[in-house]
């Protein structure tokens, strides 16, 4: 039976476990749940392709009658908190229902109940015929390349079907925009501030460029879960001093495109409007996500569809501008969807929240799911 007490303990003492990516110091959080899945039982492993960050894989096994298994997906990793809290980021308060905090919505919250779901189908010792894996990653808020996706490359996960529980809203996610982030470094010439036309200005050159990215249009065929492929500036950095014409700047761009487009053409684009402004500059495309998709006939989608209606929840079927780990499953023809209980519009932002009655009804869901898709 899904207890919402242990959800709230769970979700809160991960929270007070500081995991910010970067720089990737998720080992305290991440031996909190190598114990609980312990205590539930699980058969455990831990992988480590970055030392000191642990990703643990827990297995409640089935009774073999079946070879289908079942990952759940979720990480213990979240963004740095910044400043400007009212609530403190690290302090897990409980206020009229709500669990505030960094991380409460992506992904501690859903750590929380996929380990809430496990222990409850052990306690009540409801059969499975096929494996219930409960993947928690290091590394999602940076690309997975020390998480999700060496556990894959390495054949260490091999599911029939995987769910990532990483997302808000209650929603049921079939198909997810591409991403790069890229960092664009721009060279110029260094001057005295009071002879500028003796020198290039980097800092202006870059504000051109980004002028331009920002007005362009893509090229892409219509989808029915996404309007167009977008661009965001999030860092900026340039010039020594005010007196002196800058000789560098930098930027780092979010660039989420749609399925069905191309990385390299998209990057190729990229680079000529930035040829348009300037003949000294680098790309570096620091993570990269593929687009993707699957086809509604997909069995995973319906029996998902199926525990939400069972539970008095309608699931909406919609695609993701924010990116999960569902994409790292495509080459391995693994069907793979997303959902999630969170608080969509305060994950990465300051005083993230979760609504606690919210993870307990995303529990109830879960196992329904789960006893639909590998239970007896």
């Amino acid at each position: 039976m899904i207890k919402k007490e242990r959800i709230i303990s769970l979700t809160q003492k991960l929270i007070r476990e500081k995991s910010e990516n970067p720089p990737g110091k998720e080992y305290k959080a991440a031996m909190i749940v190598k114990e609980e899945m312990e205590n539930i039982g699980l058969d455990v492993s831990v992988y480590e392709f970055e030392k000191g960050r642990p990703n643990i894989i827990g297995t409640l096994k089935g009774n073999g009658t079946s070879k289908k298994s079942l990952l759940l997906a979720t990480h213990t990793d979240v963004v740095p908190a910044g400043y400007g809290w009212v609530h403190d980021p690290y302090s897990a308060d409980l206020i009229k229902g709500k669990i505030y905090g960094r991380g409460a919505s992506d992904c501690k919250g859903h750590v929380a109940v996929c380990l809430e779901v496990a222990r409850s189908i052990a306690e009540d010792k409801r059969r499975l015929e096929g494996d219930l894996i409960l993947a928690v990653t290091v590394d999602e808020e940076k690309g997975n390349g020390k998480g999700m996706k060496p556990l894959l490359e390495k054949g260490i996960l091999r599911p029939s079907g995987a769910v990532a529980v990483d997302i808000g809203s209650f929603d049921l996610v079939m198909a997810q925009k591409g991403l790069i982030h890229a960092t664009i470094k721009i060279k110029g010439k260094e001057a005295h501030g009071a002879y500028p036309q003796e020198g290039i200005n980097a800092i202006e050159i870059t504000a051109k460029i980004i002028t331009d990215l920002k007005i362009h249009k893509f090229n892409h065929r219509t989808h029915p879960f996404f309007k167009e492929p977008t661009i965001n500036i999030g860092t900026i950095k340039g010039g020594d001093k005010v007196n002196m014409v800058a000789e560098h700047c930098e930027f780092e761009a979010d660039i989420r495109y749609l399925p069905g487009m191309d990385k390299n053409k998209t990057l190729k684009t990229i680079e000529n409007i930035i040829k348009k402004h300037s003949k000294e500059y680098t790309i570096t495309v620091d993570s990269q996500l593929d687009p993707y998709e699957i086809k509604s006939k997909e069995k995973i989608i319906g029996q998902l569809k199926e525990a939400f209606k069972n539970k008095g929840k309608h699931a909406k079927i919609c695609g993701s501008s924010g990116a999960t780990v569902i994409c790292e499953f495509k080459k391995y023809d693994i069907p793979a969807i997303a959902t999630g209980f969170g608080i969509d519009k305060c994950m990465h932002a300051k005083d993230e929240y979760v609504v606690v009655d919210d993870l307990v009804k995303g529990a109830d869901i879960l196992e329904e799911f789960v006893m639909l898709s590998i239970g007896k």
